[in-house]
């Protein structure tokens, strides 16, 4: 049998609170491979990220891959998914929704919009750090990416 071997990933996180924050840099440090995150606290932070302007002027690295939060204060996730989805420059990178929420409303609406997942943040600190290492196995292990622009 042949060992998957991870490959490091560029990884933007748009989340609010900060306890949540901690916990995914905490559980992606804690994995095998050498991630870099980067993390914006709300969804217009995480567009100027993403286009290089305000204080990520100088920022060079693009992210392989977006998870983001739902419930905001300002634009929501759901707005910004459509944002970046409808943008030639940003509609490749993959989404996924890390969020509180399990409504059945807004995993069809994100789906819709083209989320390429959807995780219900688990409460508890242990299952919520298994989920993380699952989604890096996946993400980096099964998952081909899409290139660098």
């Amino acid at each position: 049998m042949t060992e998957l071997k991870m490959q490091p990933a560029n990884i933007l996180l748009v989340e609010d609170d900060l306890g949540d924050q901690k916990l995914v840099k905490f559980s992606i440090e804690s994995q095998r491979i050498a991630n870099k995150l980067h993390i914006t606290n709300n969804a217009e932070e995480a567009m100027e990220f993403l286009t290089k302007k305000g204080k990520y002027k100088k920022e060079t690295s693009m992210p392989d891959i977006i998870l983001l939060d739902l419930n905001m204060p300002g634009m929501g996730g759901k707005e910004f998914l459509k944002r970046i989805k409808s943008d030639n420059n940003l509609k490749n990178i993959p989404v996924i929704i890390l969020t509180t929420s399990d409504s059945e409303e807004d995993i069809i609406d994100t789906y819709n919009l083209h989320a390429s997942g959807y995780i219900k943040k688990p409460v508890d600190i242990d299952e919520f750090a298994k989920t993380m290492e699952k989604l890096g196995d996946y993400w980096f292990m099964i998952c081909k990416l899409p290139p660098k622009q």
